[in-house]
């Protein structure tokens, strides 16, 4: 309840002048109320046409007819998700006090629904409020309305640069706080928060707020103003096209992993965590952010070829024959048979195929060896290794971090890449890990545990592991 508190505070100036001493005037007003209510009306309807939603009348018109409206999304997001030229432009026209309530209407009419919706309806409209507040004041402390007034350029400039900075790091304070209260991060996530969303994209919205501003009060008034918004409106949807694009990618995988831990309960959260890892691991090797979302979709889809394998092979406890566990070596092929055609997974199909190569050719299905290995595969297999040794399943207990990272490391060169090896130890140095616990009240069955090195076998053909152990167990193994 901060978040709101704070942002009624925000709106409190709003008052009639005197009832707040030693409040300054400037703060609450005075304030244009059919102004207001434009840039608010204008706000609400650009934002549900760049999210392609509908607009708040529409919205409106569907509750008073009791018909409801298509699912959303629910999640705290970041007040730049609104549409941010018509939100800074009253951040720049208006008073601080009467710059917050722009944001509120479009926030409570639409936003999130499902569980506790009015809650977090609620603390979106808050967090823009606080943000255009303290963006606002930031524009009004540096003289920014004088400067805009007078077209004195590019000197005005700098307290608008002011103003996207505070909305920043306002934005990056408030939604990384409630990410550490609600998920445990830590608090450098405050920072990164307002680091990430102070970007070009958002240097270039606020530029056309700037544009906005300047013609409104210009001597075509609001008219110029809403011609300037139409570019932005169609950069603005087609931005949106490409997220929901992201977000039907985001499902199709999400799809197959949950098919996946449906048929082997006992991997369920593997998949998710050794995209985590491999995500570790790659931003430690400086890769472009375009290829770590795939290297993810690949490491949460590296055992979609469990789908493949018989379901007794994957939940038996004991050892495998030598003709079951061939059966199972296939299901890298299978996981890539079944994904070749999702043309947005790129990269992550030979990820998928490969990861169960080894480093010195004795992996499986290829036996490649060494660079011939696709680098997503050599990044997923040590962080499937390490996750699996850290995850207490049913019947053994994982190992501490401390433990599978010194069995990374013994079997670096042999087993795994030592370039990969070594960029996810440097990761977990700065970004916790924590191995993975059974539920409450669950008991570790007496099952022999494997050891966790892969030796070197008595007999194996060429291309293929070992009959028994190793760092980074097979399907159906520990």
């Amino acid at each position: 309840m901060a978040v709101p508190a704070a942002a009624v505070c925000c709106l409190v100036p709003l008052l009639p002048a005197g009832i707040l001493p030693g409040v300054p005037g400037w703060i609450g007003g005075p304030v244009d109320w059919p102004e207001v209510a434009l840039l608010a009306f204008l706000h609400g309807c650009w934002e549900s046409l760049a999210q392609g939603m509908p607009t708040p009348c529409l919205r409106l018109v569907r509750r008073v007819l009791r018909r409801p409206a298509p699912a959303e999304r629910v999640s705290v997001r970041s007040g730049v998700n609104a549409f941010f030229p018509v939100l800074f432009a009253g951040v720049l026209m208006l008073a601080p006090a009467a710059a917050a309530l722009v944001a509120v209407p479009a926030a409570l009419l639409g936003g999130p629904v499902g569980p506790r919706w009015r809650a977090r309806q609620l603390f979106n409209g808050s967090q823009l409020a606080l943000c255009a507040f303290a963006s606002s004041l930031a524009w009004h402390l540096l003289h920014g309305p004088q400067l805009l007034l007078g077209s004195r350029f590019p000197a005005a400039l700098l307290p608008g640069f002011a103003a996207v900075a505070a909305f920043c790091l306002v934005n990056g304070a408030v939604v990384g706080g409630m990410l550490m209260l609600t998920e445990g991060r830590r608090p450098g996530v405050l920072l990164r928060g307002a680091c990430s969303v102070c970007g070009l994209p958002v240097l270039v919205h606020a530029a056309g707020g700037l544009m906005v501003a300047v013609l409104w009060q210009g001597p075509y008034g609001a008219f110029a103003a809403l011609l300037a918004l139409l570019p932005l409106s169609i950069s603005a949807w087609v931005f949106a096209q490409g997220q929901r694009e992201q977000d039907a990618h985001q499902a199709t995988v999400q799809s197959l992993v949950q098919a996946v831990e449906i048929k082997d309960a006992y991997t369920r959260g593997h998949s998710e965590r050794v995209g985590r890892a491999s995500v570790l691991i790659a931003g430690q090797l400086g890769m472009e952010p375009g290829r770590l979302r795939t290297l993810r979709f690949a490491g949460v889809l590296h055992d979609v070829g469990k789908l493949g394998v018989a379901t007794e092979l994957l939940r038996r406890n004991g050892p495998l024959s030598e003709e079951e566990r061939r059966a199972v070596e296939v299901h890298p092929v299978y996981g890539y048979e079944l994904v070749r055609g999702i043309d947005f997974l790129g990269e992550a199909h030979a990820g998928i195929l490969h990861h169960h190569e080894r480093m010195d050719g004795r992996g499986y299905p290829s036996g490649l060896a060494g660079e011939q290995i696709p680098e997503f595969a050599r990044i997923i297999s040590v962080a499937d290794a390490f996750d699996s040794m850290t995850s207490t399943r049913s019947y053994r207990r994982g190992r501490p971090v401390a433990e599978a990272v010194a069995e990374l490391e013994r079997c670096s060169g042999g087993q795994f890449d030592p370039v990969m090896v070594r960029a996810l130890i440097d990761a977990l140095a700065v970004h916790d890990w924590q191995p993975v616990l059974p539920p409450s009240g669950d008991c570790i069955r007496a099952v022999p545990d494997i050891p966790l090195g892969v030796p070197e076998p008595a007999r194996a053909a060429p291309g293929r592991v070992p009959a028994q152990g190793g760092a980074a167990p097979m399907a159906g193994q520990p």
